[in-house]
């Protein structure tokens, strides 16, 4: 859950970034918010290379996310019939709410402020700036993010891609000439996060964009939480 998730006693981990933080003392381990774990699996490689400094991201949430109420709110208006016990204020079939979890403080949603938050603790980053807005899309399975970050240094898009490919839990599907760039519907089921549509900044020499897909319910959370328990065996800390 995200019980423990900001304690600031407790550890927030996402294996690829942080797993050396913990330490055999450390008896709960938080996991965190599914959008927030693939968008730093994927930023990650790029910080230690050039400095991580802004990202603004904008997600497309599948409703999985949400929880059982959700999928079966999705499945009914699906089929044509009114939802029993919807999860939303609106129907989510063949629609999109830009609203995912409550409003907060500022006009953003408490799954905005995760990734502001939660990004900044996992990667050690206190004052990073992360402007976030998140959307639910009528998926079941499968979280989408378009982002945006910006860094200390001038970017290389060629030289980011190889980051990405020496990186064993991303998958680089990034062939635009040949309509190749991940998708929802070809990730579900798999662990690792996909990133593509890789580009410049048009107009800022330290900025790429990418396009950034993972399965919300295994990357997302249970992928996650079993990678960080293999760690414990191999550490024999438990």
């Amino acid at each position: 859950s995200s019980a423990w998730r900001m304690d600031p006693s407790k550890k927030l981990v996402v294996p690829e970034v942080n797993i050396d933080i913990l330490r055999v003392q450390d008896h709960i381990i938080a996991n965190p918010n599914c959008s927030t774990i693939q968008m730093v699996v994927a930023l990650q490689p790029l910080h230690r290379a050039f400095g991580l400094r802004r990202v603004v991201v904008s997600t497309y949430q599948a409703v999985s996310g949400t929880g059982l109420r959700a999928v079966q709110q999705y499945k009914e208006e699906r089929a044509g019939e009114q939802a029993t016990d919807p999860a939303y204020w609106h129907p989510i079939f063949e629609n999109c709410l830009p609203q995912c979890d409550d409003f907060a403080d500022e006009g953003y949603t408490k799954e905005e402020m995760k990734l502001v938050n939660e990004t900044r603790k996992i990667m050690q980053l206190p004052n990073l700036q992360v402007a976030a807005t998140a959307v639910r899309v009528p998926l079941l399975v499968g979280h989408s993010e378009s982002i945006n970050a910006e860094f200390e240094q001038e970017v290389d898009a060629a030289q980011a891609r190889q980051l990405w490919e020496k990186s064993p839990s991303i998958v680089v599907q990034d062939a635009p000439e040949n309509n190749v760039y991940p998708m929802p519907m070809r990730v579900a089921g798999k662990h690792e996060v996909f990133v593509g549509r890789l580009r410049k900044d048009l107009f800022l020499p330290n900025a790429l964009h990418f396009w950034c897909v993972a399965d919300n319910l295994l990357k997302g959370a249970a992928t996650n939480a079993v990678q960080i328990a293999r760690h414990l065996l191999l550490k024999n800390f438990c």
